[in-house]
């Protein structure tokens, strides 16, 4: 049997401003035409809709907290440009992302400070601004202790290394949470330890829920020794839904080698279906073993920090086709651009939604296809996957990859070749009418 009778697709769970965008009468080749080369589409509006989810799963369940958006997902300036209006704070890793954030309109108490072993720069711009820092080892809090005396008093949380991911390099373990409470406790008004906080692998709800509920316990006590531990950050891990159910489930049955160039082999998948996802995983977290009620009657604010969840939906990735190779069975499709603009393809995996060839339009018989980039690099490969597509792409078509705003767009992009990055071009809808920009950085 033909490989195109047999070949799994894969398409993506869309919203509605993708099709305005990318149909019949969209800007998408006036966008093209403008860059002349890869870019990024995004949709601002997309990305507000998602935080006022989470917002909403707070308010309903009536618990106090905040979502900080995770800005190692996207370097992008419109997501900040959102968060300040729409009261969302910012969770940042690094001096240029925490001036970013600033310079976007975010106010230092709306900033929130995580990563390890962070630098002293780093830790006073925390304390001049007034942002929550969350600690993460004794070396690190003697630190802050001292930096506190010439910068001003500093918000801490003290992050947990939880137990079912005791190899991680990141949180206090118990013992030495024990020690960092009482060093809180004698710093005085040095430090305003604010409580805990986690971020576990996977998108489990049960894990989330039940080290929240211990860490309710945690604030209890330090309450008692003089703290005001009032909160417990979650972190992020919330699930994002690419496609669809039956698809998924097709994937895992009828996986085969062969479906991938050079029949290249995967240990693992980020899970493309999942349910719940997103706003609906908080809700399930805090019905889980009453943890809203724990939440409410404790007193304790309930702090968040997606990144991925908050990008659903809210971009995709264009590359220009420079050229299509056939072989015996399938074809290799080579772009304008680079696979480190599609960074699952670098943590050893593959990130599965279809491309989709644009135009759909065209004579020629269906292909399937792998996608390559235009280095030199043989495993510069967007696209291990041999993709069916109506007609074979040619020079000057474009491939659309859906949904790769969430840590797909920039975590590994990179000016190999002295190649620019992908531009970035931000969709706006203006009395029924689809405006664009090309987004230039904050002067």
């Amino acid at each position: 049997m033909d490989l195109i009778d047999t070949q799994l697709r894969l398409p993506a769970v869309e919203p509605e401003w993708v099709e305005r965008v990318r149909g019949p009468g969209g800007p998408l080749a006036d966008m093209a035409h403008a860059v002349g080369g890869p870019f990024h589409v995004l949709h601002p509006a997309r990305f507000a809709e998602n935080a006022a989810g989470f917002r909403r799963v707070l308010a309903e369940h009536q618990v106090p907290g905040r979502v900080y958006f995770g800005k190692k997902a996207n370097k992008s300036g419109c997501w900040l440009e959102e968060c300040a209006r729409t009261d969302t704070g910012v969770d940042v890793a690094s001096v240029p992302e925490f001036a970013e954030a600033l310079a976007h309109g975010i106010r230092g108490h709306e900033i929130v400070v995580t990563g390890a072993a962070k630098s002293d720069r780093l830790i006073w711009l925390a304390a001049r601004h007034g942002a929550l820092l969350a600690v993460d080892a004794l070396d690190e809090l003697d630190r802050v202790c001292a930096l506190a005396e010439t910068a001003g008093a500093l918000r801490i949380l003290l992050r947990v290394l939880p137990e079912t991911n005791p190899h991680s390099r990141f949180g206090f373990t118990g013992d030495e949470l024990d020690e960092a409470i009482r060093r809180c406790a004698a710093a005085g008004d040095a430090l305003r330890m604010e409580g805990f906080s986690f971020h576990l692998n996977g998108y489990e709800v049960a894990p989330r829920a039940a080290l929240a509920a211990e860490l309710i316990e945690r604030c209890r006590t330090a309450r008692a020794a003089g703290l005001p531990a009032d909160s417990i950050s979650i972190g992020g891990g919330f699930a994002v839904d690419y496609l669809d159910a039956r698809d998924w489930e097709r994937f895992h049955r009828e996986y085969a080698d062969s479906w991938f160039h050079a029949e290249k082999k995967f240990t693992h998948f980020y899970p493309y279906h999942s349910e719940p996802t997103g706003a609906r995983m908080l809700a399930a977290i805090l019905d889980t073993d009453r943890l809203a009620a724990q939440l409410r009657e404790t007193g304790t604010r309930l702090l968040l920090e997606p990144g991925r969840a908050l990008l659903d939906g809210c971009g995709f990735t264009v590359f220009p086709v420079q050229g299509y190779k056939p072989r015996r069975d399938y074809g290799i499709v080579t772009v304008a651009g680079l696979s480190m603009s599609i960074s699952e393809q670098w943590k050893g995996s593959e990130y599965l939604p279809d491309p989709v060839l644009w135009p759909e339009s065209g004579t020629g018989e269906p292909v399937s296809a792998c996608v390559g980039g235009s280095s030199c690099l043989d495993y510069d490969m967007l696209s291990w996957r041999k993709i069916a597509f109506p007609r074979a792409p040619r020079n000057g078509d474009l491939l659309v990859y859906p949904n790769t705003a969430g840590y797909q767009m920039d975590k590994n992009e990179t000016e190999f070749h002295q190649l620019p990055l992908p531009a970035r071009i931000v969709v706006s809808t203006e009395n029924e009418q689809t405006r664009w920009r090309i987004e230039r950085p904050v002067s």
